[in-house]
Protein backbone atom coordinates (compact mmCIF):
# COMPACT_ATOMS: atom_id res chain seq x y z
CA UNK A 1 0.00 0.00 0.00
CA UNK A 2 0.93 3.68 -0.73
CA UNK A 3 1.36 5.82 2.23
CA UNK A 4 -0.88 8.75 1.62
CA UNK A 5 -0.07 12.31 3.55
CA UNK A 6 -1.17 13.12 6.75
CA UNK A 7 -2.09 16.88 6.75
CA UNK A 8 -1.10 17.49 10.23
CA UNK A 9 2.36 16.63 9.11
CA UNK A 10 5.29 18.84 9.13
CA UNK A 11 5.23 20.52 5.29
CA UNK A 12 8.25 19.93 3.23
CA UNK A 13 11.29 21.76 3.19
CA UNK A 14 9.36 23.42 -0.71
CA UNK A 15 6.88 24.29 1.02
CA UNK A 16 7.76 25.77 4.27
CA UNK A 17 9.86 28.03 1.77
CA UNK A 18 6.61 28.65 -0.54
CA UNK A 19 4.70 30.04 2.67
CA UNK A 20 7.69 32.27 4.00
CA UNK A 21 7.89 34.07 0.54
CA UNK A 22 4.35 34.57 0.50
CA UNK A 23 4.09 35.40 3.94
CA UNK A 24 7.01 38.23 2.79
CA UNK A 25 6.04 39.29 -0.47
CA UNK A 26 2.15 40.42 1.28
CA UNK A 27 4.26 42.33 3.69
CA UNK A 28 5.72 43.61 1.10
CA UNK A 29 2.89 44.30 -0.81
CA UNK A 30 1.62 46.21 2.32
CA UNK A 31 4.28 48.52 2.60
CA UNK A 32 4.47 49.86 -0.89
CA UNK A 33 0.66 50.69 -0.79
CA UNK A 34 0.90 52.53 2.68
CA UNK A 35 3.89 54.68 0.39
CA UNK A 36 1.73 54.37 -2.67
CA UNK A 37 -1.23 56.31 -0.22
CA UNK A 38 0.90 58.51 1.51
CA UNK A 39 2.35 59.97 -1.21
CA UNK A 40 -0.80 60.30 -3.04
CA UNK A 41 -2.19 62.36 0.16
CA UNK A 42 -2.11 66.00 0.60
CA UNK A 43 0.26 66.97 3.15
CA UNK A 44 -0.72 67.79 6.41
CA UNK A 45 1.41 70.01 7.72
CA UNK A 46 -0.07 73.47 7.42
CA UNK A 47 2.27 75.28 4.88
CA UNK A 48 1.16 75.84 1.56
CA UNK A 49 3.48 75.93 -1.40
CA UNK A 50 4.14 79.41 -2.98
Amino acid sequence: MTQKKDPKSQPTEAERREQRLKAALKANMGRRKAQARARTAPSVTGKEKE
